[in-house]
Formats: structure tokens, C-alpha cells, sequence
């Protein structure tokens, strides 16, 4: 390795168990609101709902009221598994001809679309998709939440109430964006002070928080008008006129029809179990090739995967890669599978198991960290920039066009094994969500382990074209016969951007519960009730 990190460091953070409910996420805080809403009698649905807002208060570069998702979800009375998907979509009301190309090739050396002028679809108003957060939290709530709206709503209102806190996790997300927050005077009044990131005090008594009074008034309000009042009330219509009048072209008319969607999950068989992920324009049907590839290739051994696994890893997802791209007519990848093929992005995920065996599995993004960094000057909301997701080049399968929806990479999935115990999993990350994903599931379904082992296993990842990165901590022989059969590197979770996903698990084994979050992630924590 040529970088200057510890060789001898090691991080661990430990799994949670108990016969309450648990909820597993990148912020321990957001876990924490929902793991008291389970403590007051909420289902696993309403703990959903509360962490949701929460995360968009305190994680705003990740995900919030401006952005959009999909949940899948396990309900234990009825045996039921479903998905909400609340996807964003490019706003009926947009012109493709405001999206010009100039020629000048592609947007930058990560990103894969030809440049537009103005780099109008990758962030300011003109990047804006419709937002399918509130929209999510709607259907769900009206589906199978036990708590009022307003109750689910009122710990996020308090924490807008404190302000944004400020410590070195935070100082390195603002900055990793600042350079485009200051384009827009609102995100750079939100987000940066004097037009520099915010930086922690050296001072243990001190303490520096950003405002979010906006941001507080606009969950009140959503709290006491409902859902709806985003897309068809006073908000939505603060939020159009904003955005309008920036030089956007996201309206009422668009915000008003915006619906989340019920549907069947897909259904996968592995190892005499099935993993429960969501369909169409995710990352679950690359998901389910995997998996089939791995059902052939991967014979378990005892005590754990080996080089042969690691391999067979490898092998399936740079497949599976293979034939999606296939399929769609793409064959270098970089319109098929969207911006998030080869351009970084930013989700958060969380999953969440109560004391009755209800589970969800929910990942929600903004598209890039602060999305279009475009702050709603009137309602303190950070607007995603889904219109990255779209490629600007007329004639090609994901061409930008008014309505449609976004092509995600996002993978939260259910499953249940063949001892009958069943786990929630999900990450952060972009593209390298579905390998994480992938090899997560065969930690626990192919050699039985505990979310304590998961968690610390050392992963792969294999979404960057023929580039295998494995971590450092892998045993000698795994790194050589890695090095053997791929186009090998290596790095450390401690690496930033991460090269690996970050993922939070919650498992259910009997009438047991257990959660885990990334441990190299500074913020995430499983939180139980109680």
C-alpha cells in the first residue's frame, strides 16, 4: 500500500442484540429516535417513518425531504413481503432542448454523460427531480403505521430546533462539496460559514451548530398540514416557486399527481431460502443473477469463505455486470446502469426489526452528497439533482426525457434462510452497494454467520469494470489468488471515499433480534428499544 494509514489499526464495533426492537443506521442519533418509537409501542413501520425524517436533519448530504428511495418490508402476521418504491422522476414540466450538450466530451474524467452547458443536469434548480420521500413515508404510514404522523414527525422538528452539529465527519461532507454549495446562496448560508466549511472547536465545552430554522418550520408544517401538503399544499407551492425562480422547471402540476407505488418484490431462491429485493429500475435483478451464479459456483466450506469464495465473488458480479449491460444494448456500461455506473454517489441506509418480527430494509439518496446543492431558500429543504441519473445524449435507453423515472443502483433486500432465520440488508455507496450486498447474504446464508462475524468479514468489491479491490485484511492466500485471476488492488476501509459500501443489518432469529452498522462508518450505530 503507498498511503500512510495504520497497519496494526483495528476497528470493530460490536453487534446488538436483544428481544426488543432494533434499528440499524449511518447515524446512531436517527437510530436512536427510532428505536424510542419503538420503545412506545410503534411498529416497525413507524420507527421507518421517524428515522427517515431524522436522518434528513442530520445526515442532510445523504438523503431528506428533497430526495427519494425504496423500502422493502417483511410483515410477520401475514407472512407478507412488499415494496414501497418512491423513486424520484424527472418532472413533466422540463424541456430536453434547456439541456443543450456543448461538445466539449464528457462532464468530467468519473462521470460518464457528455457535458451539458451550464453542467445544468448535474446540479443547481436545473438538476431537480420530482422528490418521492414524503411520498414514501405517506404510503407506508397510511398502510401500516400504529403512531400518528405528527408524533413520528415531532423528534425531527426538535433536531432541526438544535441545528446541524458540527465535528470532523461533518466538517469533511461539507467540504467534499463546498466548492458547489457557494453557487447557491441558500446552500451556502445552510451549509458553510464565510464560504468555507464549518470546522469543529478545539475547545471541549464548545460547540458550533449550523441554523436550521427553515428546515424546522417545514417539518412543523408538515406535520400539521400531512404529506400531501409537499406536493399539493403551501409547501409544495414554496418549494415550485423557489425552484422556479432559480431557473428550474419542477411545478406544482408536477409535485401534485407524485405518488409512492406498492409492488411485489422480487423473489429469489438461494440455498433453500429467498431473498426479497426490489424490482424493475434497481439493482435487484443484477442482484438475483448473482445470486444464481453463486447458487453454481460457490460450494461453502467450513469456517468460512476462502480463496475459492472470494473468487466465485468476484466471478458472478463482474458477470452479472456483464449481462445487464448486455441486455440493454450497452455493452461499455456507461449509459445503461445510469450516472451511478461510474460517477460517486450518496444514499443512506437503514434496516429495522421490532419485537413481533416486522423487518424493513430502506435506502433513500439525494443522487450526489447535497444532491443539487440547491437549498430551497423558503423551506431550508436540499433539493436532490435526479436529473443526473439520465443520460442528455438523445436516442440512448435512459435518454432524458419529461416524466420519467430514474434508473437506480440502490439494492435494499429481505431475505430468509434455510435455519429460517431472516435479516435486512442494505448500503450506502453507489455502485459498490450490490456486491457488499451480495457477499453480506452469503456471509449469512452460505456459512451461517452472525451479524458480529458479517459485519467484520472482510468484502470485495467488483463494480469497477475488470478492477477487483479487496480489502487489506483479507487473509495472504484470498489477496493471491485474487491477484491471480484479476486485475487486483487493494485498500483499507479507512480509505475516503470508501471503496467498499457501508452497510446496516438487522437479523431476526427466532424471537431474537441482532443489528450491525459499518464500523469504520464514524456516525452509524445499531440502537436497540429500551
Amino acid at each position: 500500500m503507498h498511503d500512510q494509514f495504520s497497519n496494526t489499526q483495528q476497528i470493530r464495533k460490536p453487534a446488538v442484540t436483544s428481544k426488543g426492537g432494533i434499528v440499524a443506521a449511518q447515524s446512531g442519533k436517527a437510530a436512536q429516535v427510532g428505536a424510542e418509537v419503538l420503545a412506545a409501542g410503534g411498529d416497525c413501520v413507524d420507527a421507518v417513518i421517524a428515522t427517515t425524517f431524522a436522518l434528513g436533519v442530520l445526515e442532510p448530504w445523504m438523503s431528506g425531504l428533497g430526495g427519494g428511495g425504496a423500502m422493502v418490508l417483511y410483515r410477520a402476521k401475514e407472512d407478507r413481503y412488499e415494496v414501497i418504491d418512491y423513486g424520484m422522476r424527472a418532472p413533466r414540466s422540463l424541456r430536453v432542448e434547456d439541456y443543450p450538450l456543448t461538445g466539449d466530451g464528457a462532464a468530467s474524467d468519473l462521470f460518464p454523460w457528455a457535458r451539458v452547458k451550464d453542467d445544468r443536469n448535474l446540479h443547481g434548480p436545473g438538476s431537480i427531480a420530482v422528490p418521492g420521500v414524503v411520498a414514501g413515508m405517506e404510503e407506508a404510514h397510511r398502510r401500516h403505521a400504529k403512531l400518528p404522523w405528527q408524533e413520528l414527525l415531532a423528534p425531527s422538528i426538535a433536531l432541526a430546533g438544535e441545528g446541524l452539529g458540527v465535528d470532523w465527519w461533518t466538517t469533511l461532507m461539507i467540504a467534499s462539496s463546498a466548492a458547489d454549495l457557494r453557487r447557491y446562496p441558500a446552500g451556502a448560508t445552510a451549509y458553510l460559514v464565510d464560504g468555507l466549511p464549518p470546522n469543529a472547536p478545539w475547545g471541549i465545552k464548545s460547540h458550533v451548530r449550523m441554523p436550521q430554522d427553515r428546515l424546522k418550520a417545514t417539518m412543523a408544517q408538515l406535520a400539521a398540514a400531512g404529506p400531501r401538503d409537499f406536493y399539493e399544499g403551501d409547501l409544495a407551492k414554496s418549494l415550485a416557486a423557489d425552484i422556479q425562480a432559480a431557473g428550474g422547471a419542477l411545478s406544482v402540476e408536477d409535485l401534485a399527481p407524485f405518488r409512492a407505488h406498492l409492488r411485489e418484490p422480487l423473489a429469489i431462491p438461494y440455498r433453500g431460502g429467498k431473498v426479497f429485493a426490489t424490482p424493475e429500475l434497481t439493482a435487484g435483478p443484477t442482484l438475483s443473477r448473482t445470486l444464481g451464479l453463486l447458487q453454481q459456483s460457490l460450494k461453502p466450506a467450513r469456517g468460512g469463505p476462502d480463496a475459492t469464495a472470494y473468487v466465485a465473488y468476484a466471478s458472478a458480479l463482474q458477470a452479472a455486470y456483464r449481462e445487464r449491460l448486455k441486455d440493454m444494448g450497452d455493452a461499455d456500461g456507461r449509459r445503461a446502469l445510469g450516472a451511478e455506473a461510474l460517477a460517486p454517489a450518496c444514499t443512506t441506509h437503514f434496516s429495522a426489526v421490532d419485537r413481533d418480527g416486522n423487518m424493513a430494509a430502506v435506502t433513500q439518496t439525494l443522487l450526489s452528497t447535497f444532491g443539487s446543492k440547491f437549498v430551497s431558500p423558503q423551506t431550508g429543504v436540499t433539493m436532490n439533482n435526479g436529473i443526473m441519473w439520465f443520460d442528455p445524449t438523445p436516442g440512448t435507453p435512459n435518454s432524458l426525457a419529461p416524466g420519467k423515472r430514474c434508473l437506480t443502483n440502490y439494492t435494499p433486500v429481505l431475505a430468509q434462510g434455510s435455519d429460517g432465520r431472516r435479516v435486512a440488508i442494505g448500503a450506502s455507496g453507489g455502485r459498490r452497494i450490490l456486491p457488499a450486498v451480495a457477499q453480506l447474504l452469503s456471509f449469512v446464508m452460505d456459512y451461517g454467520m452472525d451479524l458480529d462475524a458479517a459485519i467484520h468479514t472482510p468484502r470485495i468489491d467488483a463494480s469497477e469494470g475488470a478492477v477487483v479491490i479487496g480489502d487489506i485484511r483479507l487473509p495472504a492466500p484470498v489477496r493471491k489468488e485474487l491477484g491471480a485471476r484479476f486485475d487486483y488492488e487493494e485498500a483499507r476501509i479507512q480509505t475516503l471515499p470508501m471503496k467498499f459500501a457501508c452497510p446496516s443489518v438487522v437479523l431476526r432469529d427466532g424471537s431474537a433480534n441482532s443489528g450491525a452498522t459499518e464500523p469504520f462508518q464514524p456516525w452509524s450505530e445499531a440502537v436497540a428499544e429500551g
